[in-house]
């Protein structure tokens, strides 16, 4: 299993940006793909998640309204569109997904978005 997000970088407040998470090594369109976040001293938050199909999104609710999670199974890669950031959205973004029946997560490597003017 191997995630690679992308996408991140330094945006001013009210700023947009798309992170992106290249899949590989798993069947993609058989799972449900998560959007995580951490800043230093805190825990890993949940930002967004999609289930297999992308039929149906959850957001947290500090990101409701702002961003929004989607898929392409022909591509393996999962998004993040981000829109009105804020500075406390700033942090590393992780994309994440759970498979087998020990519910093993996987997480990329991680990309930092600073949002800074």
């Amino acid at each position: 299993v191997q995630l690679v997000e992308s996408g991140g970088g330094l945006v001013q407040p009210m700023g947009s940006l798309r992170l992106s998470c290249a899949a590989s090594g798993f069947t993609f369109s058989n799972y449900v793909m998560y959007w995580y976040r951490q800043t230093p001293g805190k825990e890993r938050e949940q930002v967004a998640e999609i289930t297999s199909t992308g039929s149906r999104t959850n957001y947290a609710d500090s990101v409701k309204g702002r961003f929004t999670i989607s898929r392409d199974n022909d591509k393996n890669t999962v998004y993040l569109q981000m829109n009105s950031l804020k500075p406390e959205d700033s942090a590393v973004y992780y994309c994440s997904t759970v498979m087998g029946w020990s519910l093993t997560r996987y997480w990329g490597q991680g990309t930092q978005v600073t949002v800074s003017s």
